[in-house]
């Protein structure tokens, strides 16, 4: 049964399943569910731990279902652990995986971590298994337009807020800035807000004071930045990006991607065929999308000629060319081909599409 990361307190108070089964790629929210977890199973008497981590093709998985059906010899009840790194158990831990739900005791509690799986790996015989047997968590990232609130709730958590109104919304979205893309590192900094000031509320200053910038960036989520049109974040994060070494060849191929998806899309458009079709041909899904649904109708042929053909000049000066219209810089000129497209996406006119 899935079960979102947030009822996971509520649900551990209430009863407790078989087995419990979290993945996803947030470090944090993984960690913070499976220390819960492990907490609840000591309180409850699962005192008697074991721990395997599947590691290689050839994992023995006889250890781990000897260790299920085996009874306790310290305590009345034991916590095993099942660690699958890859997310891959193989053929053989598959068919382990499967034999495990058939035959778990009700005096066994499991916790099986997993990093983020695809949807093949979702659908699989073995993951079926562990969800019909028991609770199955999905941890997913803090999105940037959540991650006020995300801040919000855990600063009430440890005894300290905001001021409500513009100031509050204000230092929020400041904190957010701060550790965009990094929940590990903003757990930290709310540790130290807590561990500098009293409980109560806490000042846009106080916050500016205290908190570092620690923020990473993904090129992946620069695409969505720039595709809801917001400029100060595509200049953040290209910034961030360049900081943290990120090749400029690669931060180019993402915005050019979008750029051509676009002129795909209008081409079809153009042609006659419908909008879903259009996003389909393309290659365009999940969050992308939404934005590329918004975005295609607002342009005409001449606004994708433009945006495909600074592409082009960008690609050749991310790889060592030259243009004379255009800086030298492969950073700077990503810059300004990222503010054609955010602006183009926006809907405005400017230094955008004049560039």
């Amino acid at each position: 049964m899935q079960l979102r990361p947030e009822a996971l307190a509520p649900h551990l108070t209430k009863t407790l399943a078989k087995v419990y089964t979290v993945h996803g790629d947030e470090p944090l929210l993984a960690q913070e569910a499976a220390d819960l977890i492990r907490a609840t199973a000591r309180q409850q008497g699962f005192t008697e731990r074991q721990v395997f981590t599947v590691q290689g093709a050839y994992f023995d998985w006889a250890p781990v279902l000897a260790a299920a059906q085996a009874m306790s010899l310290f305590a009345d009840r034991q916590f095993i652990e099942i660690r699958i790194p890859t997310g891959k158990p193989g053929k053989d831990g598959s068919e382990a995986l499967q034999r495990y739900c058939e035959h778990a005791p009700d005096d066994v509690l499991t916790l099986v971590t997993l990093p983020r799986l695809d949807k093949t790996q979702l659908t699989s015989a073995w993951f079926t298994a562990l969800d019909a047997t028991g609770i199955t968590l999905r941890v997913e990232p803090v999105e940037r337009q959540r991650l006020p609130v995300w801040l919000a709730q855990r600063l009430k958590a440890q005894g300290q807020q905001v001021a409500d109104g513009p100031n509050g919304q204000q230092a929020l979205a400041f904190f957010a800035d701060r550790v965009e893309g990094n929940l590990l590192a903003a757990h930290q900094e709310l540790q130290k807000l807590a561990l500098l000031y009293p409980a109560g509320e806490l000042s846009l200053e106080q916050i500016q004071a205290a908190v570092l910038d620690v923020a990473r960036f993904d090129v992946f989520k620069l695409s969505e930045a720039v595709l809801s049109g917001q400029v100060a974040r595509v200049l953040r994060m290209l910034d961030g990006l360049a900081a943290e070494g990120e090749a400029a060849v690669l931060v180019h191929w993402t915005v050019a991607e979008d750029v051509r998806a676009l002129a795909r899309i209008r081409a079809a458009l153009d042609a006659g065929r419908p909008l879903p079709l259009a996003l389909r041909e393309a290659r365009v899904w999940g969050a992308k999308e939404k934005l590329m649904e918004r975005v295609a109708p607002r342009l005409d042929a001449a606004d994708c000629a433009r945006l495909v053909g600074a592409a082009q000049t960008v690609d050749g000066i991310a790889k060592g060319l030259r243009h004379p219209d255009w800086p030298l810089d492969a950073w700077a000129a990503l810059r300004r081909l990222a503010l054609m497209l955010t602006e183009t996406a926006a809907g405005k006119t400017g230094i955008a599409l004049q560039a």
